[in-house]
Parts: structure tokens; C-alpha cells; sequence
């Protein structure tokens, strides 16, 4: 091989064309370790330096001096692997099944729950009792005194006189006559614009107008409806979602006992809509509630058991207890 044949040098960290006639002890700057990989840093095993940027790890210069060499690092030797055996055995304890509890009895005593009220139906509710109309307002359907019990509010809106008997029809209404209305965080009756923005104040107002007492309101209709009724669950929550607007918070009772749940809601003034169900699962009395939104009626059923519901109700169930109508 002639002298000033140009050689390529292999070693890690050089990499450089070289004259073997000029191949001095310090003509090449090389890494003699090995690369290093660990936790997205990445080093030669000879010296200190360290980049997480590959591109600047194989850019370091060489820690050490010496002469360059041609000759090619022999390749890492070949790992043979073991074949694995047609069928592998992993011994020891299999998973403990997760232990059900007895189911209780469906007929168990029923526990109400605490019903919240949401912003939505707050804001839904002040709106529907601004509509209220003012043929409703100036009802005065009164039936004969003798049907009247003693103690019977007068339904005229804001008076506060009972009836104490025939003596009472001589005494003076003094009464609302307009409709509320709600503008800008205040409230006010149309018939004296007396306004606050306080909702109790404005409950507390008295009339602005006499007349006389009414002392039986109208008789509605009662409406029993079908609302669209779904569920879904969580890892540790059921929740019944039932899409009834406006749901009166004074008439709205669900009550529960571990494995079945009575679902009785007034919504839009005058429907109804009447439930029941025995649950798949088990439930968490203690820590399920009801949720009023201006929507809807969600019932938020804490399960007992950390177990997948594969359905809602009980597969002993038959039909749909469902009293809508």
C-alpha cells in the first residue's frame, strides 16, 4: 500500500480521511468507551459529556489522542435466543374474585333524598313565574264556606289572611293584581313597581290593591307524561338523567332504599312524571342525591360494590313499572 494513499480512519468520535505517512500518535481525537443511553441523555462510557439532542452526542469530540486506524471495530457478537416452549406456565395464586353482597330486600324501607338546586333551574323558574298570567292571578273561584276548612290560605297572591270561618269573607284582600316581573337582577309586581333584589323581599311585598278573599284555587287537570329517561355510570356513580324542564322543587321526591329507586317529579306547573325501578346493583344511600337542573332531573346513585352495571334495572324485573301516562 503506497504511503500517500488516503485512508478513512473507523474509529468512534473520528471518522477522518488520513495519509498513512502522516499518521501521527496525536493525528486522531477519539472516544475508546462505548455509547450510553439513559433516561434520554446520551454519553460515552470514557468521558463526562452528556446531551439529551442526539445530533449534539454525535458530534462530541474524542476524549483521547492516538493514530488513526483503518481497521473496521469487529461487530457486537449475535445474543441467540431460546425459543419459548409451545405452551408457558406463570405459576401462582389466581386473582381473587371480587365478593358480592347478599342482595337486600327490594321491599325495604325507602329513604327520600335531598334534592340540590341548580343555577339553571333557579333562572328557570324565576322566568316561568314572570309568565304567570293575569287571569291566574285574579282567580276567585270560591266555594261555599261550609267546604272551606279552617285555616285556609287566601290563594290572591301576597295576601296573608286565613280563613277563620264566614266572619273572614268581611275582612279586606289586599292583594296583587299585576304579574311579576324579573329585569336586570331586579324583581317587582307590574301593578306597583315596588323593586328589589332581594327574591324573599319581593315575596314578602303586600298588595297594592283590596278586593276579596279567594280562598279555593282552580282546579287543574293533572297532565302524566312520558319523558325521555337515560343512564350512564362511572366507576363508582349511576347517574338517571330524567328530561323533565322546570321540575318544581317543593313537589320533586326521589326516594331510595338500596336496590330500587321511586322517581316522582312535577314539572311545567301541572305534569307529572312517576317511576319505579329495581336496580341492577347495589347503592349507597348515604351518598347518592338528587341534582334539579332546568332541564332535567339528574338522580346521582353512589354504588356500593366497585362492579360494572351491565344494565340498570333487575333482571327479575318485568316490564316497566312506569305510572306516566
Amino acid at each position: 500500500m503506497s504511503t500517500t494513499t488516503e485512508l478513512q480512519c473507523y474509529r468512534k468520535g473520528c471518522g477522518k480521511a488520513y495519509i498513512c505517512a502522516e499518521n501521527a500518535a496525536d493525528s486522531c481525537r477519539y472516544h475508546p468507551g462505548v455509547p450510553v443511553f439513559h433516561d434520554a441523555l446520551k454519553s460515552w462510557s470514557c468521558c463526562e459529556k452528556k446531551s439529551t439532542d442526539f445530533s449534539v452526542f454525535l458530534d462530541m469530540p474524542g476524549c483521547t489522542y492516538g493514530f488513526h486506524s483503518n481497521e473496521k471495530p469487529a461487530p457486537a457478537p449475535k445474543v441467540q435466543s431460546q425459543p419459548l416452549p409451545d405452551e408457558l406456565v406463570i405459576k401462582g395464586p389466581p386473582p381473587k374474585p371480587v365478593e358480592r353482597s347478599a342482595r337486600p330486600d327490594v321491599n325495604e324501607a325507602l329513604t327520600t333524598l335531598a334534592n340540590t338546586i341548580g343555577a339553571t333551574l333557579k333562572r328557570a323558574l324565576e322566568q316561568r313565574l314572570a309568565n304567570l298570567s293575569v287571569q291566574e292571578m285574579k282567580s276567585t273561584n270560591n266555594g261555599p264556606d261550609s267546604e272551606i276548612e279552617i285555616g285556609t290560605a287566601c290563594k290572591n297572591k301576597s295576601c296573608q289572611v286565613r280563613y277563620e270561618g264566614t266572619s273572614s269573607n268581611e275582612t279586606e284582600c289586599l292583594y296583587h293584581p299585576g304579574v311579576p316581573v324579573f329585569h336586570e337582577g331586579l324583581k317587582y309586581w307590574s301593578c306597583c313597581q315596588r323593586k328589589t333584589t332581594e327574591f324573599d323581599k319581593f315575596l314578602e311585598q303586600q298588595g297594592c290593591e283590596t278586593g276579596k278573599h279567594n280562598w279555593v284555587a282552580v282546579k287543574e287537570t293533572v297532565q302524566r307524561n312520558n319523558c325521555r329517561m337515560d343512564w350512564h355510570q362511572t366507576g363508582s356513580n349511576v347517574t338517571i338523567s330524567v328530561f323533565a324542564k322546570c321540575a318544581d322543587p317543593t313537589k320533586t321526591i326521589v326516594k331510595v332504599n338500596q336496590v330500587s329507586v321511586d322517581i316522582f317529579i312535577v314539572y311545567e306547573d301541572d305534569k307529572i312524571y312517576s317511576q319505579w325501578l329495581e336496580l341492577n346493583g347495589i347503592i349507597d344511600i348515604g351518598k347518592s342525591c338528587v341534582k334539579l337542573l332546568g332541564s332535567k332531573v339528574e338522580i346521582i346513585l353512589k354504588k356500593a360494590e366497585p362492579v360494572s352495571w351491565g344494565k340498570l334495572q333487575y333482571e327479575s324485573q318485568a316490564g316497566d313499572h312506569s305510572q306516566s301516562s
